[in-house]
């Protein structure tokens, strides 16, 4: 199922509308799509479509040679091979009409030849800069892309024409793939499955959200329940290090000093690069709070798991594997899921409410164009949406509730409270409130907000299924 990526084709049509050689790069996480998107991208295209694997670089280079040749022939000589990586990217150049070529899991190409990225450098200095080939390079070692392709000290460094990051499907896409559930059984998929389309597809709008729970994550035999080891064991020399803290992380340890002390696995200075590399993968961010004007000079900073999945798996499934592997899926869910699942999906409802802060500004329906979108505490008090703009001397500030009953004044009220404690000093001249709520709010606060312009959002509202603020 090929869902939304709009943008993402717009941005490749015009890459390809150019007229020119282009040098694409596109990466990101594995399971985010980047391979479907490619294949929507070239369906109607003349193209060449080459997968890396992990065989030896001579098997790669025959491979490769006979897509070359096929591209132009019914079926290529057997055993025919160009005699080096040159000559067969050097052949590209000789490929008819505005041709779209796809190296996909370029990693797996310089894992097994380190001096790729130096050939394919010369090769399009040489020819192909002056040809009408566009070459996309794709990869999901985030950390090598960067450091390999896109780095100032990279071979392929100033090559390029363009690059993508693919970012996970955002909530309003996400919840495509689950036509037959209610906005609140899409709000709790997308809390346990984040925006991964391979994730996505793993469960089905047939049973409900903790019965898919069930069948592909706590069981042994599910889809999704070995995904994560899978994921940073293939990526990390030490994975074990590295799942005691996102394990720590994952349970409320997120500063640094805590993962450290609760690890096991290194001191506070050498924690940091643990949590760099992390980073760096796309799997944990740092967070301060939105009034911070220099985030990454703040030392208030604190580290949270970017993937909801993610988060679902080291909080519910790696602390449980030893009754997971012994057939207890069943008492795990009874036990252990599902009397916090709704406290659960409450931090992702907080997550949706910042998405959407972002998508109310991108229409114009905000008073302010924010800077800052986030979250705010100290030590006592925190504030789950937080939206700032210096330029325009204004906040946004704003509270969810995942109730199953309306929201009513005291909450407004308690908003209203919290923040008079915000580090004003004079920086935001206009405060605005906003309140997201699963159930709705009782007819006080809906009728002051009319009078006040209290911006009260609803489910629907984050799902852009006709829902209006009010």
């Amino acid at each position: 199922m090929f869902v939304d990526r709009t943008d993402e084709l717009a941005t490749l049509d015009r890459a390809y509308r150019s007229g020119r050689a282009e040098l694409f790069v596109l990466y990101g996480r594995r399971r985010v799509g980047k391979t479907e998107l490619l294949q929507v991208f070239c369906a109607d295209k003349p193209h060449l479509f080459f997968v890396a694997t992990l065989a030896s670089d001579a098997e790669q280079l025959a491979t490769f040679s006979q897509a070359i040749w096929r591209f132009t022939h019914a079926e290529a000589p057997a055993g025919f091979t160009f005699p080096s990586w040159e000559a067969a990217l050097a052949a590209l150049a000789d490929l008819p009409g505005r041709p779209v070529v796809v190296l996909d899991e370029f990693t797996y190409l310089i894992s097994g030849n380190k001096a790729i990225p130096s050939i394919l450098q010369k090769v399009w200095d040489g020819v192909l800069r002056r040809t009408q080939v566009m070459l996309i390079l794709c990869g999901s070692y985030i950390g090598m892309m960067e450091r390999e392709v896109l780095a100032y000290q990279a071979a392929l460094y100033g090559r390029r024409t363009g690059s993508m990051l693919l970012e996970p499907l955002r909530l309003r896409s996400a919840a495509a793939f689950f036509p037959g559930y209610s906005p609140m059984e899409r709000i709790a998929a997308w809390a346990v499955l984040g925006g991964m389309p391979y994730y996505l597809q793993a469960f089905t709008d047939g049973l409900g959200v903790l019965e898919n729970v069930r069948s592909q994550i706590l069981d042994t035999r599910g889809l999704l329940y070995n995904e994560p080891l899978l994921l940073v064991s293939e990526e990390l020399r030490e994975p074990r290090n590295y799942f005691s803290v996102l394990h720590c992380i994952a349970h409320g340890h997120t500063r640094v000093g805590a993962i450290a002390q609760h690890a096991g696995v290194g001191v506070p200075s050498t924690i940091g690069a643990y949590l760099d590399v992390l980073q760096r993968m796309r799997l944990v961010e740092r967070q301060v709070p939105a009034t911070e004007r220099q985030p990454d000079k703040s030392k208030k900073g604190i580290y949270r798991i970017c993937d909801p999945f993610l988060r679902f798996w080291f909080r519910y499934v790696h602390p449980h594997r030893g009754s997971l592997e012994i057939g207890l899926g069943d008492a795990v869910l009874q036990q252990r899921v599902v009397p916090t699942f709704a406290q659960y999906v409450s931090y992702a409802f907080e997550d949706a409410a910042r998405e959407h802060v972002a998508d109310l500004a991108a229409q114009g329906r905000l008073p302010f164009l924010p800077e800052r979108i986030g979250s705010w505490w100290d030590r006592h008090t925190e504030i789950d949406v937080v939206a700032v703009s210096d330029a325009d001397g204004a906040v946004l500030v704003g509270e969810c509730k995942w109730w199953d009953s309306p929201v009513g004044m005291n909450v407004l009220e308690e908003l209203r409270r919290k923040a008079m404690l915000l580090p004003l000093e004079g920086r935001w001249t206009h405060v605005w409130y906003a309140l997201w709520s699963k159930a709705g709010y009782t007819p006080e606060v809906q009728a002051l907000a009319g009078e006040e312009g209290v911006l009260l959002m609803r489910v629907e509202d984050l799902l852009d299924e006709g829902g209006r603020s009010r």
